[in-house]
C-alpha cells in the first residue's frame, strides 16, 4: 500500500516550463518505448473492448504538490506521464493536470476529479494514497470513465483499479549498498509512515534486509513523520538522524532533505522516487527510482486498443516500473558486483527479498523456510520491522 506517493523514476532530467495547470518535461533521456506501437483503430467509448481513438483520449491527472517544485514524489509521477504522452504522441492538449491538490481535503480531491470530468478526461490517474476514497466514489459516479488510483488497494474491476510497483526490489539493492558503504555501522531512514503502513514498513524491511545481507552489524534507524508530505518534519528528522552519527541517510519521504542534509554534514545518502545525486553529487551513494511511464503507457494503450480488463497494476524490476540508479564512483570496491549479483538473482525469481524464515526486532519469526510471502502480504500485511531496525522517538 502506498502514500502520497511515490516514488518512479527519473535520469538526468529538465524542468522546461509551467504552463496552463501542469508542467512541461524534456523527457528524452527517460522516457521508454515499453514496446507499444501508436494505434489509430478503436471508436470512441469507454466500454470494455471496444477501444477509443486515440485523438479522443484524454488524461488527467491529480497530483499532490506542483511537480515543478521539487524531485519527489509528484515530480517522478510527472516524469511518467510524460513518458506515456511521448510514447503515445499524445498532444499537450490532451493530457489535463490538477496540482497542489490536499489529499486529506475530501472535497478539494472531488472538485479536482470533477474539473477533470468537466474538462473531458475519459481517464483519470489519481496519484496519491488518500485520494482512494473519493476516486472509488467518482468512478462510480461515471462508469464511463476510467480511473486508476496509485498506491491504495480499493477497485471494482470495471473502470476502476489501483496501480503500484515491487520497489522493495530496489529498495533491497539500495540496502546492499548503504550496508557496505557505512563506517559507523549507523543507518539513518526517514519514514512517512509507522509501522501500520505496509508500504512503508515493507520498505524499511526490504531496506533492512539488503543492509543485513552484507553487514550483520550495521543497524538502521528510522524516524518516522507520520506525514507524506511534511518538510518541516522531514528536516527535523534528518537531523535528529544524523545527530546520533548516521552515515548514511536513506528516506520515504517526499522532500531531498535527507540527501541534502548528509551532503552537507558530508556523509552520504540513498535517493528516493528520482535520481538525487543529480542534487547531491558529492553523497548521493544511489537512488531508488520509479519509471512510472511503463505503467502509464500501458494503462492508455490498453484504452485506447480496447484490451483494458479491469486488472490492478504491481510491477517491478521485470517490467521496468522500479530500478536502482548503479553506485556511485566513490562506492567501496566491489559494491556494484555485489548489486548486479542480487539484481540477477530478483529477475531470475531466485530470490524475492521477503523469502524463508525472517526474525522481527521485538525476536518474532515471519514466513516459512522455503517460501516466499506473497503479494498479499507483502502490499498490506508487513507491520513489523526487521531485526535490524530501531526506531527513534
Amino acid at each position: 500500500m502506498w502514500r502520497k506517493l511515490i516514488g518512479s523514476a527519473a535520469i538526468c532530467l529538465v524542468l522546461v516550463i509551467l504552463a496552463g495547470c501542469g508542467t512541461t518535461q524534456n523527457f528524452d533521456d527517460y522516457a521508454v518505448n515499453d514496446g507499444y506501437e501508436d494505434t489509430e483503430s478503436g471508436k470512441s467509448g469507454s466500454s470494455k473492448g471496444v477501444g477509443i481513438a486515440k485523438e479522443n483520449i484524454k488524461v488527467g491527472v491529480l497530483h499532490l504538490t506542483d511537480p515543478a517544485e521539487g524531485n519527489g514524489y509528484s515530480y517522478t509521477h510527472d516524469l511518467g506521464i510524460q513518458g506515456m504522452q511521448k510514447n503515445l504522441r499524445l498532444s499537450n492538449d490532451q493530457i489535463v493536470r490538477k496540482i497542489n491538490v490536499n489529499d486529506t481535503d475530501d472535497v478539494a480531491v472531488e472538485k479536482a476529479i470533477q474539473e477533470c470530468v468537466d474538462e473531458g478526461c475519459n481517464v483519470i490517474f489519481t496519484t496519491s494514497w488518500g485520494y482512494m476514497d473519493t476516486t472509488a466514489k467518482m468512478a462510480e459516479k461515471y462508469p464511463d470513465i476510467y480511473f486508476c488510483h496509485g498506491t491504495g488497494y480499493k477497485s471494482n474491476g470495471k473502470n476502476f483499479t489501483n496501480y503500484f510497483g515491487r520497489i522493495y526490489q530496489a529498495r533491497y539493492l539500495s540496502g546492499i549498498v548503504a550496508g557496505m558503504n557505512t563506517k559507523t555501522n549507523k543507518i539513518g531512514y526517514v519514514a512517512a509512515q509507522g509501522s501500520s503502513n505496509s508500504e512503508v514498513t515493507g520498505g524499511i524491511d526490504a531496506f533492512a534486509i539488503g543492509v543485513a545481507s552484507v553487514n550483520p552489524d550495521a543497524v538502521v534507524y528510522v524516524k518516522v513523520t507520520n506525514s507524506w508530505y511534511d518538510p518541516e518534519a522531514e528536516a527535523a528528522s534528518s537531523k535528529a538522524l544524523l545527530d546520533m552519527g548516521c552515515d548514511v541517510m536513506a528516506q520515504h519521504c517526499d522532500t531531498a532533505y535527507p540527501q541534502t542534509m548528509a551532503q552537507d554534514a558530508g556523509v552520504y545518502g540513498i535517493g528516493y522516487n528520482s535520481d538525487m545525486g543529480k542534487e547531491t553529487p558529492d553523497s548521493c551513494l544511489c537512488s531508488v527510482i520509479w519509471n512510472w511511464s511503463a505503467y502509464y503507457t500501458s494503462a492508455v494503450q490498453s484504452i485506447i486498443d480496447g484490451s483494458w480488463n479491469g486488472s490492478n497494476y504491481y510491477g517491478g524490476m521485470q517490467e521496468g516500473l522500479v530500478a536502482v540508479t548503479n553506485p556511485a564512483d566513490f562506492c567501496v570496491d566491489g559494491t556494484q558486483k555485489k548489486v548486479d549479483e542480487a539484481k540477477a538473482k530478483i529477475l531470475s525469481g531466485s530470490f524475492n527479498v521477503f523469502d524463508g524464515e525472517m526474525q522481527t526486532n521485538t525476536g518474532e519469526i515471519i514466513g516459512k523456510a522455503g517460501q516466499t510471502l506473497d503479494d498479499a502480504t507483502i502490499t498490506g500485511k508487513i507491520n513489523w520491522y526487521y531485526k535490524n531496525v530501531s526506531l527513534v522517538e
